[in-house]
């Protein structure tokens, strides 16, 4: 029969190793007990029988558990197990329970590859360097609402921005002040929703903690060219040296189409017969084909650049010598410089979208054939060019004022004089 004593602090300390392992059960709490391994390491469990097998858990080790705590968690223990509960089995869930860091490897790995290239991309650097690094090693059940509007207050917030190391400089510039940014801190949120509606789908939890974010108040960029910085432009490009470039912008501004969108135009989407441009859904934001019409100018532009590239290149703006078999991939330096060169330093190529369809609202277009024009899916985003519509109705209006108003009757000569 094993025998029983108090186990105590002095006690504890006093115990000697062996050459193997033993306990010493505590007379308090049934099948409590110190066990005290060859090493001279101390520890204190609880052995409990479930569904006739024989089972043991560790509460934790000495001195970093007293005697007295361990012996409280060991009655807690006892309860639970009297109630049918098995420790050992929890805990092992508990270890075998999915954390975000798996959660964010499953859903780059079997949800992301859906998207387009571009989007993944940016998914998947926001898991990488905003979310997995916050929630890394926590389970998928215990994210709360208030854990996704903490990291979302934080992303809002902004951070200060490192600046690049560099060499040719004895000193570096100090980190600039965080900037406010509600659109990436919405944005994140958006990926969290899904990841986490695809969680509840995997069994990994049971409800979506970011169903209802906070969303933050999005102020959006509305900046149209006028006709003197069209024409600054267009003098930027005739006289700039790299006319692959120049181009790409021109057909930004004529055809309202996205950068990516021009950069990866390749000559079999062009039928210039008809003088349309189908993109393929591969290319375009909302992944699906876009046919629209386009003018003499850019089909003369297209008849240019087949003569420039040659008959053998499937891409109208193929990249230098080395990678002829992709298109052009980096503008940024060149658009900094047109920038400067046409004074325009707050204008984006995104811009040149935007001015497009404030050319057509001017041309008397509708919200109905800019959305068309623009690839638009939803009318709510094509909404934005509304107010440009403003001056048209204005024009209808004073013109049925003009017509209604009464006649004004001038008095002079005779009338005056009586």
């Amino acid at each position: 029969m094993t025998s029983r004593t108090r186990l105590t602090e002095k006690l504890v300390r006093a115990a000697e190793p062996r050459s193997g392992d033993y306990q010493i059960f505590d007379n308090e709490v049934l099948a409590f007990a110190l066990v005290i391994y060859p090493s001279g390491t101390k520890a204190f469990n609880l052995s409990y029988r479930v569904s006739g097998r024989q089972r043991r858990i560790v509460i934790g080790r000495w001195p970093d558990w007293s005697v007295v705590a361990a012996r409280e968690r060991a009655k807690e223990l006892r309860r639970a197990i009297d109630m049918g509960a098995d420790p050992m089995d929890e805990r092992q869930q508990v270890r075998e329970a999915p954390r975000i860091s798996d959660l964010i490897d499953r859903y780059i790995e079997e949800h992301l590859p859906r998207l387009a290239p571009r989007n993944a991309a940016d998914q998947t650097s926001m898991l990488r360097n905003r979310i997995e690094p916050e929630w890394k090693s926590r389970l998928v059940e215990d994210i709360t609402p208030a854990d996704v509007e903490k990291l979302l207050t934080r992303i809002a917030q902004g951070r200060a921005r490192p600046h690049k190391a560099n060499p040719k400089r004895k000193r570096s510039k100090p980190l600039a002040k965080p900037k406010p940014t509600p659109i990436r801190a919405n944005r994140v949120g958006e990926v969290l929703r899904k990841m986490f509606t695809l969680a509840v789908q995997w069994k990994m939890r049971d409800d979506n903690p970011a169903t209802s974010f906070r969303k933050r108040i999005e102020i959006e960029r509305e900046r149209f060219l006028s006709p003197d910085e069209i024409s600054r432009l267009a003098e930027a490009l005739a006289a700039v040296e790299d006319q692959r470039g120049a181009t790409i912008i021109r057909l930004c501004l004529l055809t309202g189409a996205r950068l990516g969108e021009v950069r990866c135009a390749r000559f079999e989407q062009f039928n210039l017969d008809l003088l349309s441009w189908s993109k393929p859904a591969a290319t375009t934001k909302q992944r699906r084909i876009h046919r629209l019409p386009i003018s003499k100018e850019v089909a003369a532009i297209v008849r240019l650049r087949r003569t420039a590239v040659g008959m053998d290149c499937a891409w109208l703006f193929p990249g230098d010598a080395a990678d002829k078999d992709q298109p052009v991939q980096d503008l940024k330096r060149f658009w900094r410089n047109i920038q400067k060169d046409a004074d325009l330093p707050d204008v984006r190529i995104h811009d040149l979208r935007h001015t497009f369809a404030s050319l057509l609202v001017s041309g008397g277009a509708s919200l109905e054939m800019i959305g068309k024009l623009l690839g638009h899916t939803q009318y709510r985003t094509t909404q934005r060019y509304a107010h440009l519509l403003d001056g048209p109705l204005r024009a209808g209006v004073n013109a049925v004022a003009d017509m209604v108003k009464p006649r004004l009757r001038v008095i002079g000569g005779a009338e005056q004089e009586r």
